[in-house]
Parts: C-alpha cells; structure tokens; sequence
C-alpha cells in the first residue's frame, strides 16, 4: 500500500523465497545485535534489490519499497504523558516512531503501513499522531473494536472517514467471550468497512479452522468487502492431516473475488521477512 499518487502505477508482490539469492539471504540473517525490526526492514531492502536484479530494473530510483505491515508504539515519556499502554500490554521493545524512521532510514524502506498495536488496543491516539505527522510516509490500519455496545461501528467510520485510515484489522480474540465474529456487531462492522471501501484484514492467531466458518458467511454475505488474510492465515506447510485441512480450506476461499492475502515468509528462528510491495 502507498500514498494515493501511486494508485496508477503497477504493483508486484514478490515472494522473498523465490526472489532472494543465497547471497541476499544470508546477508540478512540476524546476528546477536540484530533487532527483529531491523531484520525485518533490511530484509525488504534485500528482496527489492534482487528483484530489481532479476527484471533488469536499474537501481533504488526505479521503485520504492514499502513495508506492508508494521506496528509503533508510544515511548515511556509518551506513554506516561498522552498515550498510556492498554494495562497488560506494556511492551518490552522499544517501538517508537523515531527508531523506526531511524531503521527505516538504514534499509532504504520508502514508507510503511501501520497497523494498530494491541499495546494500544482501542485508542489510536498515537497511531493517529504519527499519520497526521508523517502523511506521505505512512498509512493506518485500524483495529475494529466489538464491544457489545455498537461503540466501535461509530469509531471505525470516524478513524476511516476523519482520520483517513485505509483498512481495518479484525482480530477474532477480542470479540466477546463466546461472540463470534458474524455476531450483530462483528456484521455491521464487517459491512461498513465494505461501504467505506476499507480492506478488512482477518488476524486468525488461532489458525483458519477455529474460525472458516464465519469467514467463508461474512464473505458470502458481504461481497463488497475485501477480506486480507494477514500472515497467511497462520497456515504452513502441512505436515499432517489437520494442517493439510487447514491449509485446504484456506486455498479454498479463493473462490471469493475479495479475498487477498497478505504473506509473511518465514526466515529464520523467530523472525519473518514481511512481503515487500514493489511500485515501478
């Protein structure tokens, strides 16, 4: 995703594990020093480079690299002063948005789309402020909020419409206990994004079956709503009968036009390379 002055130019998503020479990869593998957001940012500089390598494209000019995924999250100053954390959420990484200009500056990343941390939760307060700050850099990722009392259909229509996020991210672990989300809420939400013209992306912590069943109603329900499925749904390479399922029923919801998803690769231990939007 990027500013709205690339809207007409061609994009391509490239797969880091079929772009990425041996040389490219072990060049982003982590050392001791290495922190997961600097990985994960010099990682998207390595994948754009060897693509550029395999089409014939000149150099760094030629394209801009933009993370697809990311978070920030407040400073201890800022925590402490205008954007305190969501009790149990405290971080214990440093996420700030002066250190990922700072890592974004070292791997040559053009921008990024920032999705809402659940350090946060609801409030966008600061997500908020780093757009508004930094509007031809950064664009928002909501997190939909399903509380009981139709709260968050009003805030969602307010951050897209007045805040101008560009998606909205539904995490299936916050609904309510035992509320799914094709409950009363979760549907209008869902349908408003559709109306708004705002991806909805599905967050299935959980893995895919635990929740195919209100994904493949919302889908059929609302096709006017594009649905990403961030990190693959969870899904990898089966290994058995039920990720082989799994794996299945996510392939499976190819039979709905807005269905996008959105891939992290892993790369090594704990970290991933994030798929890396290239605009010619």
């Amino acid at each position: 995703m990027a500013s709205s002055s690339a809207a007409a130019v061609p994009c391509r998503f490239l797969s880091p594990l079929a772009t990425t020479s041996r040389t490219l990869l072990s060049s982003i593998l982590p050392t001791p020093a290495t922190t997961r957001r600097r990985l994960l940012l010099s990682s998207t500089t390595a994948i754009c480079a060897a693509a550029m390598a395999s089409s014939g494209k000149a150099g760094p000019a030629s394209c801009k690299v933009v993370d697809s995924h990311l978070h920030v999250w407040a400073s201890p100053l800022q925590a402490a002063e205008n954007y305190p954390f969501f009790p149990g959420q405290e971080p214990t990484l440093r996420g700030d948005v002066d250190f990922l200009l700072e890592c974004m500056d070292e791997a040559g990343v053009d921008g990024a789309l920032i999705v809402q941390p659940i350090n946060h939760m609801f409030d966008h307060s600061l997500v908020t402020s780093v757009l508004k700050k930094y509007p031809s850099k950064f664009i928002g990722c909501c997190l939909a909020n399903p509380a009981d009392d139709g709260s968050g259909i009003k805030q969602l229509e307010h951050l897209i419409v007045q805040e101008k996020y560009r998606a909205v991210r539904f995490n299936p672990n916050l609904w309510p206990s035992g509320q799914k989300m094709t409950n009363e809420v979760g549907r209008s939400l869902f349908a408003k994004a559709g109306e708004l013209g705002a991806p909805v992306r599905i967050m299935v912590m959980k893995g895919i079956s635990s929740y195919i069943q209100e994904i493949e109603e919302l889908c059929t329900d609302y096709p006017a709503t594009t649905v990403i499925f961030d990190h693959m749904a969870f899904c990898k390479p089966p290994t058995n009968d039920d990720e082989e399922k799994a794996f299945s029923s996510f392939l499976n919801l190819s039979r709905f036009p807005q269905v996008l998803p959105l891939i992290l690769f892993p790369c090594t231990g704990n970290s991933t390379t994030t798929l890396v939007y290239i605009l010619a």
